[in-house]
Formats: structure tokens, sequence, C-alpha cells
């Protein structure tokens, strides 16, 4: 911030002698010129035209003046309409070079900012093994907690287990029915990939006596609730909350192998959890909340006994907490959840990384805790992020249509591998070497492609797109930075030694350009963690390995026989290629250090 500092107050000091105003530095905002523009910082001036009763052209260009002919560090100015851009002298930007030479061993060790901070993410059903909409939620929600973390926060990752329900005896019912004892070392299967098998059976067979039922004379609706397999469900739910012990018996079973499965899912992804939660130990723990609620006036209590929330007065509507007969809804156990997880980690922010389908959902249960005068209310947070879709349209777990994630990993390692061998960039690899290259890539093209798309957006995944070598996709980013320790390697063999020249040398305006996107990193890093986006790092990223690669093709580097403009250039490349392991570090990516 040095920089932005030193124009500020040349700019204040501006608006104070031409036009008798102060004005504190503090409220006045520099941005980065945009890339058509010449210039590395721009001062917008359209908010001070009404109070100097100027036009902000004629402001930018009497404030553009001043501050060339008072601020040391810059080399030139332009107007457009009411736009200062600024450009800054080379020299500046080699006297920066020093202090970024090694700024990602720098964002390790950043000052806590004394806060605490939940990022909640996964959230999985015990039915079903996970898919691809729950690695964008683990990548997601991974990703902002990396990013949060290096922004100084106290980071709790949180996981939710979905472990009970009528969905969980669904996959129970089918699998006692007609599981003749299978177990996944007999079917040689992950024991999540095992019951999910059986959910999908239970959908089949409802489906076939719905069908019957309708044949029978009984219409769709009537069927679906008539029909046997579903009467069953119900039943074994019932059986499960009285604790009947044959049916605990075969939920622990099943639940214990759907783990197991989630851990190894969780170990290839790379994501972890610090603290897990499960649905069965939490689903009642909202029900006395609720009812201290109805004491205080919070909820109301309709004459069949049900409990309500009024949100009329905060623009929403009734929202039912708790049912006739006394159980709990899902919103029941979020309200018991909150708590929890505040009495264990008790922090001022709390993230809730979950789709838009439940934004009514979380917008509900955030007025419920503040109405509740919990002390964490006003830092809940729901980061909603869209629907991943895929050319064959949208994936439905109960028909057996889903793009299972461990599949996926697999074959985009698969596709990682045919592509490196066709580019041929496994000369000289051991296989262990390669196998372990083709994990790296495969995962880090699936984990790039889905965090550099905006959360808040429905996008479509592109299996073959995101591997590509080429354009916007974490393998040009590994590749770059393979590229990178490649040079560094001949340098180290080489005579010269890789330091700064004492004294500053001329620079190329695109070694300017890359200094100038290290210096803004730390700037990046905190947008990112403002907004939850690890898209803005990953946008940063490929920025800065495409602006690198336009270096490489225009500017030779151990080739240059300038001893002082080569070493200048190894140490730059040094920098970005630390800034790039650090960045692809936050996303969750392991970067290759040779291809």
């Amino acid at each position: 911030m040095i920089l932005e500092n030193l124009i500020k107050n040349s700019i204040s000091n501006a608006i104070f002698t031409n036009f008798n105003i102060k004005v504190d530095t503090n409220i006045l905002a520099l941005q980065p010129t945009k890339s058509e523009f010449d210039g590395n910082f721009t001062f917008v001036t359209f908010s001070l035209a009404k109070e100097l009763k100027q036009a902000p052209m004629n402001i930018a260009k009497t404030i553009g003046e001043f501050v060339m002919g008072n601020c040391e560090i810059i080399e030139s100015f332009n107007v457009v309409q009411g736009f200062l851009n600024l450009l800054l002298k080379k020299s500046v930007w080699f006297d920066q070079l020093k202090n970024i030479d090694n700024l990602g061993e720098k964002y390790g060790n950043l000052p806590k900012n004394g806060i605490k901070l939940m990022v909640e993410y996964s959230s999985p059903n015990t039915n079903k093994p996970l898919h691809l909409g729950h690695l964008r939620n683990n990548f997601l929600g991974f990703s902002v907690a990396e990013i949060l973390k290096v922004n100084g926060y106290e980071v709790q990752k949180t996981n939710i287990v979905n472990n009970r329900g009528i969905h969980i005896c669904k996959s129970m019912l089918a699998y006692q029915m007609f599981g003749e004892g299978e177990t996944p070392e007999s079917a040689n299967m992950k024991g999540d990939h095992l019951v999910g098998k059986y959910y999908v059976k239970f959908d089949i067979e409802y489906k076939k006596e719905i069908q019957k039922l309708v044949e029978d004379g009984l219409t769709e609706e009537e069927g679906k609730k008539q029909a046997p397999l579903i009467k069953a469900a119900q039943k074994m739910l019932l059986d499960w909350e009285a604790g009947d012990a044959t049916t605990m018996e075969l939920w622990t079973k099943m639940n214990e192998w759907v783990y197991a499965g989630f851990d190894a899912t969780y170990k290839k992804m790379g994501v972890d959890f610090d603290t897990i939660y499960y649905e069965s130990n939490m689903y009642l723990d909202g029900k006395q909340t609720v009812e201290d609620g109805l004491k205080s006036g919070v909820f109301y209590q309709k004459e069949d006994t049900s409990v309500w929330a009024d949100l009329t007065d905060v623009g929403l509507d009734h929202k039912l907490v708790l049912r006739a007969d006394g159980t709990s809804v899902y919103i029941t156990q979020d309200i018991g959840l909150a708590d929890k997880k505040y009495l264990d980690f008790p922090m001022q922010k709390s993230v809730y990384v979950v789709g838009n389908e439940q934004d009514y959902h979380f917008e509900v249960l955030f007025k419920i805790m503040k109405k509740l005068n919990r002390p964490y209310a006003d830092g809940l947070f729901h980061l909603s992020y869209g629907m991943v879709d895929l050319p064959s349209g949208k994936m439905k777990s109960r028909e057996g249509t889903v793009v299972d994630a461990d599949e996926l990993m697999e074959e985009m390692e698969a596709t990682a591998e045919a592509k490196t061998k066709e580019l041929g960039k496994i000369d000289g690899f051991t296989g262990e070497e390669a196998h372990k290259l083709y994990n790296i890539l495969g995962l880090g093209a699936l984990k790039y492609f889905l965090l550099k798309v905006d959360p808040k957006k429905r996008m479509l995944f592109d299996p073959a797109e995101s591997i590509e070598f080429q354009g916007n996709t974490g393998p040009f980013i590994q590749y770059t930075y393979a590229r990178i320790k490649a040079i560094l390697r001949k340098a180290e063999k080489s005579d010269f030694e890789v330091k700064l020249p004492s004294e500053g040398i001329e620079l190329h305006k695109i070694e300017v350009d890359l200094i100038n996107l290290l210096y803004n990193y730390p700037e990046k890093v905190a947008e990112a963690g403002k907004s939850y986006s690890p898209s803005v790092i990953a946008q940063y990223v490929y920025d800065l390995a495409k602006t690198f690669n336009s270096f490489y093709a225009e500017l030779s580097i151990l080739g240059e026989e300038n001893l002082e403009i080569k070493q200048t250039r190894v140490v730059l490349s040094k920098a970005i290629a630390q800034t790039i392991l650090h960045a692809m570090a936050l996303l969750g990516i392991d970067v290759p250090d040779r291809m």
C-alpha cells in the first residue's frame, strides 16, 4: 500500500492547493488502470464535481498536473473523461521487485485479525455417493476457508452429515428387501456407492408400484401415497426414531459403509474438516430453543399446537418450526445446530456454503436467529452458489443419472494421462512420477474449472475444455509454473548468482506489467476474502500466467547477454512462480515442479 499512500497524499494536497478543500486520504480510492489505457493507478473524479463546482475532466487535469510536479514516483498522466490515469516510473517497479521477491513465503505469516469464522460445507446425505454438485460445494468451501485464513481469520471448517430421515430409510429398506447380505467387500464397491445403488433400486421398485396402483384406478398422487414401499419406508423411519434395535443395527452398518466411502473421496478431493456434526445427534436440539422462543414470544402456537414464526415484519411469511405432533422440521434442526456450533466455536462470522435452491431457507433461519437475539446472528452468511449442469442436462440422484464424484475424478486423471502423453510432456518420468503428474493435472483441471466461475453463477461443466493446456484452464497455469521451475533449475546450475543487481535497470513494459500484477496480489487476496469468491484468485493467477508466457515468448531470460538484465528476469520469474504456487494453493490445487 506504500505506493497508493504516496499517490493519495499527493492527490489530497492537489485538492487543497487548487480548490482549498481538505480531503482525508482515507476516503480517496485508487483502482488499477484498465488494460486498454496507459497507466497503473486510476483516480475517479466524478464524486468531487459537485463540491468543487468543476467538470470532472477539469478536476482530473488539475490534479494530474499537480501530482506530476510534486509526486516523485509519477512518470506521466492522462485523462479520459473524469478518470485520471497515473503512470509510475519504471524505477519504482524495480524497487517494488525487491519487496515482492518472496511474496508467496510472506503470505503464510500474515497477522491475525482476531475474528473467528466458521465455514460449513459439503453437507452430504448418507444415502448416496458424492457427485459433481458436491465437488463444486467442497472445492468452494475449502478454498474460501483457505482464502479467509490468509486474510487473518481464525477459521474452523465444518461439515454437517445428513444421516437420518426418509431418504436414508429408502436405501435401508431396499437393501433389506433386495440386498441378500451384499457388502462393499463382496460387491467390490466403495460403501457409499453400494448404498447409493439401493437408493436407486428403491426408486425403480417404487415407480413400478405406483404404476400398478394407477392401472388399478388410483390417481398418480394417490399411488405415491399408497404404494407399499413408501409406507414401509415411513414405518422404518418411525422405528428408527423409536430406537428399534434391528433398524438401528442396519442404519449403523450402512452409515459406516458410507462414512468410509466419503473419507476416501474427501482424501482424493484434497479437502478436510476440523469438525463434523451428524444430523442424528442434532435433529432434536432445536426443539428446546423453539420452546424457549415460544415462552418469550418469538414464536406462537396455533390451535393444533404447531409452532410458527411470524416473519411478516421482516418481509417474509409465517414459518413452521415445530409440527403439531411435536416433531421437528428441517429448520428446527438448523436452529439447534447454529447454537451448537457457536457453543463449540464462539465465532463472529459463520458462512454456510449451500446451493441457491436453499436461499429462502437460510433467509428464514437468519431472521429467526436475529429475533432470538443470538450474539452471532449478524455474522451469519449464506454463500449461495449456482448449480452445475452438464451437456446432457440436470442430474437426478434417485434415477441414477448423477455424475459420480469418484468416477469423474478418475476420468479426469485418465484424460490428463492421454493428453500429457499426446503432448509428450513426461520424458524422463518414472511410472510413479507420471502417475502423480496425471493426478495433479486431472484434479487441478477439475478444481480450477469449477472455481474460476463466480460462485453465484450457474455453470456448465465441460470436461474436455477443462483439461486443455491452453486458455483459462488449470493445466495451462500448472504448465506455466513447471516452465518457470525449469528455468530456475537451469539458473541454479549456471555460473551467475540469482539475485537482483544493486542498481536499477531499464525495465521492459511487459516486465513492468508483471511486477504490477505481483504488486496487486495482496489486494486480490483481500477482494476474494471480502466477496467469498475464489474466482477472483483464479482470474488473477490466469492473468499472471498468461502475461508471463507473453514475457517468455517476447524476451530472452537465460539467453540474455547483459548479466544484470538476466539476473532481474530470473528473480522476477522466481517471484511469479512463488505467487502462482501460493494462489493455486488457495484454490486447493497442486502444481508440478516439472512436466
